[in-house]
């Protein structure tokens, strides 16, 4: 089995979301081929984790890696969010981890149009069968449609540029391939812009691959819907790669920390209700230098850390 993702900043999650001491429960919603779970598993001999994925081959990847620890590892195929809506488990967890970077396998094996280097079908589903395709929005979007997700969620700046260029080309053929669109998206924009520090179709994939994928909404519910079951003391992590997806996670946990103040009748002077939650992380961790320059994915890694303090309302 030749694995070709390499999980981020293992040391500080491993550090930061130590389970506590006796039997305890992970749930890892973002499994991928396990690494990090593996790190999980190898480290904390008394710990169970629970693994999601929504790509049915990915976590059959995880599961034969991760064979040797028995029952101790369990893999089902879910969305974080729809998995924490209708939560199966009769143990609420110690520990939750979201890891948002979409695996190099995607990219390398999958053959589903995540890299615009490669020229598969334009798919882009981390799910293998539902919802809409890349190819789909493409090519029947409107015009406003398309700049709106190129700009919201590529941040784009040539999001108009590119998305009218879209509407024209595909009235002469549809647009089918990662190749056809990264053509497309390269011949659109200024020369000037071609040859920048990433490649010009870098949003736009990212953007179709969060609308196909409905990624940012997904978050918003996975975040509350599992710290609805967190255990009381038990705590959250959330590795993000984007802007997006960091400043959701970030609002969400000042959100559930942040003290509030209520103002009552006079003379009772105002009295604070604090949070349910501590953040762990104030500001977020990011890769260690050494971790860069050997994966280079590291990069724009960030890792914002909450404890659940007491249960809501």
């Amino acid at each position: 089995m030749k694995l070709v993702h390499t999980s981020v900043m293992k040391e500080e999650v491993l550090q930061f979301l130590a389970p506590p001491a006796g039997k305890s429960l992970l749930i890892d919603c973002t499994v991928g081929e396990g690494g990090h779970t593996e790190a999980f598993l190898n480290a904390y001999p008394d710990l169970r984790v629970v693994g999601l994925d929504a790509d049915g081959t990915i976590l059959q990847i995880a599961r034969s890696r991760l064979s040797d620890f028995g029952d101790r590892f369990q893999g089902i195929e879910s969305w974080f969010d729809e998995f924490f809506s209708r939560y199966p488990l009769n143990e609420r967890p110690d520990r939750v981890l979201f890891d948002l970077g979409v695996s190099s396998f995607h990219y390398e094996r999958s053959g589903r149009g995540f890299s615009f280097l490669r020229d598969e079908p334009l798919d882009m589903r981390l799910g293998n069968t539902e919802g809409r395709t890349a190819m789909e929005i493409v090519n029947t979007a409107s015009f406003d449609e398309l700049s709106t997700y190129f700009y919201r969620f590529g941040e784009e700046r040539f999001a108009k540029r590119i998305a009218r260029a879209i509407v024209n080309a595909r009235v002469r053929t549809p647009i089918q391939t990662s190749k056809e669109l990264a053509d497309l998206i390269w011949d659109a924009v200024p020369a000037r812009y071609r040859y920048g520090r990433i490649h010009p179709a870098t949003r736009c994939f990212q953007a179709l691959r969060i609308a196909v994928n409905r990624e940012l909404e997904r978050l918003e519910r996975g975040l509350e819907r599992s710290f609805r079951v967190l255990k009381v003391g038990g705590r959250i992590g959330v590795i993000s790669f984007h802007s997006l997806e960091d400043r959701i996670v970030k609002h969400f946990f000042q959100k559930k920390g942040k003290s509030s103040m209520k103002e009552v009748n006079v003379p009772i002077p105002r009295t604070e209700h604090l949070g349910v939650a501590l953040q762990i992380t104030r500001k977020p961790l990011q890769p260690r230098e050494e971790e860069v320059q050997n994966n280079p994915h590291s990069r724009s890694a960030k890792f914002r850390v909450i404890e659940k303090i007491s249960e809501e309302g």
